[in-house]
């Protein structure tokens, strides 16, 4: 019986943790886009700065690296900026283009630390009540249950047979 409560509980507990994550997922994608817009507009205004000067990305930032030691670490710095916003965009198209279970199978599109961090920082957890939450909800009680369950009827198991009694040889 107590197995069982535990089993439970357990299933509970991922269940809630869970649920969590299509809101989760929402407010990394809304934090996405805000990053995803910030860089576009520093990558648009270093694009216009080489387009007035007849140059092209490339070109600007082979100039650049040429140049003084500040030139050479601003073309360094900015090369991570276009970089990032390249990564970023296509997180931020993927994302946008897949449903909730796409998300969670696909977490490598929720990797830039900075934007997770942010997110994480600001996320506050809440009942699930879309159906998406719900099924998360669901998906993770079941999970819990089967894993916790399935441990304890193993360690059952395991202890049962070192307990019992060798049988006397005549």
């Amino acid at each position: 019986m107590i197995f069982r409560v535990i089993a439970v509980v357990g299933g509970l507990a991922v269940g809630a943790g869970l649920s969590q994550f299509p809101e989760y997922s929402q407010q990394y994608t809304q934090r996405l886009s805000g990053a995803v817009d910030e860089l576009s507009s520093v990558v648009a205004q270093f694009d216009a700065d080489a387009e007035s000067l007849g140059l092209s990305r490339d070109e600007a930032l082979a100039e650049l690296s040429l140049g003084s030691r500040m030139g050479q670490a601003r073309a360094q710095s900015m090369g991570q900026v276009l970089e990032r916003h390249a990564r970023l965009s296509a997180d931020l198209a993927a994302l946008r283009d897949s449903t909730v279970v796409q998300k969670a199978l696909n977490p490598m599109y929720f990797s830039d630390s900075d934007v997770a961090r942010a997110a994480w920082a600001d996320f506050t957890p809440a009942m699930p009540v879309t159906p998406a939450g719900a099924g998360f909800a669901g998906v993770g009680f079941v999970a819990g249950y089967g894993l916790l369950a399935g441990l304890m009827a193993g360690l059952g198991r395991l202890f049962r047979r070192r307990s019992r009694p060798q049988p006397a040889q005549a």
